[in-house]
């Protein structure tokens, strides 16, 4: 086999989107059941004063129990706010499932391409009129 050889392309063929809603834990991603960006926003103000202020409390002799709590508390919050943060992510991909071209773009976009070839509609710069 030959680096030419298209039949020794080891990887596999992208399986098609499935049109339709996105799926969270086996139902449809509702936004109006889970965190909203305000709570994203109230954990971000909460978890920069925390960022701010654990290092604070050492510098002020602040007893060690609260420093270690504080530091605690940044932890947990980085995880639920990057928890958030993932499940507003899925929300955005979710409202754009239709693939529209962004408004000022004259040009296609990449699912759009996929989609011609997949259909086998012949693209615009193969057309030679000569």
């Amino acid at each position: 086999m030959t680096d030419d050889d298209p039949a020794a392309d080891p990887t596999p063929a992208r399986r098609p989107r499935q049109p339709g809603p996105v799926k969270y834990k086996g139902e449809e991603l509702d936004a109006e059941r889970g965190p909203g960006l305000g709570c994203f926003r109230f954990q971000l103000v909460v978890l920069v004063v925390l960022i701010i202020l654990t290092p604070l409390t050492v510098v002020w002799r602040w007893p060690e129990i609260v420093s270690g709590a504080l530091l605690f508390a940044v932890i947990l919050l980085l995880l639920i706010t990057g928890q958030t943060i993932i499940f507003l992510l899925r929300l955005v991909a979710a409202d754009r499932r239709g693939r529209r071209r962004p408004l000022g773009s004259a040009t296609k976009t990449v699912g759009e391409l996929e989609d011609e070839d997949a259909a086998g509609a012949p693209d615009e710069e193969t057309n030679d009129p000569a």
